[in-house]
């Protein structure tokens, strides 16, 4: 199967957005600021922004630059390095959601179980396409 010009872009940006996921996730798992770690690279803080968000590749040396900074290996931030605890690649695509981790961290410390399960039921429907109702 040979893959066209358009497919091999939307892969490439699937990879870069991948990468940008993972470093934005394990920045802020140190509860380090895009500030600090631009200054660690050598970087702006905005070239940050668009490397967790893929808009921007990560070169190899400034990838090898970040793996030190956020005290991980280039093979994890580049999805290489798997253990059955890890997330995959999909969790930290829906991570990069602005408000996304946000969320998560919000419902990580309500305390009643019952709490979790309306808000959980409440994001569900309203993540529902528009469907018919029926009788209305």
């Amino acid at each position: 199967m040979n893959l066209t010009e358009s497919d091999a872009k939307t892969d490439v940006d699937g990879v870069d957005r991948a990468i940008g996921a993972r470093v934005r996730a394990r920045r802020r798992s140190l509860s380090m600021s895009q500030s600090d770690l631009a200054e660690r690279l050598g970087v702006s803080f905005q070239q940050v922004q668009k490397y967790e968000r893929g808009a921007n590749r990560i070169s190899g040396s400034t990838l090898v630059a970040a793996s030190r900074a956020l005290q991980t290996t280039v093979s994890w931030l580049v999805g290489e390095e798997t253990h059955e605890s890890a997330p995959p690649d999909e969790a930290f695509t829906a991570l990069m959601t602005p408000g996304a981790l946000e969320m998560l961290e919000a419902y990580r410390v309500i305390p009643r179980p019952r709490a979790r399960q309306a808000l959980l039921a409440l994001a569900r429907e309203m993540a529902r396409e528009d469907e018919p109702q029926a009788g209305l």
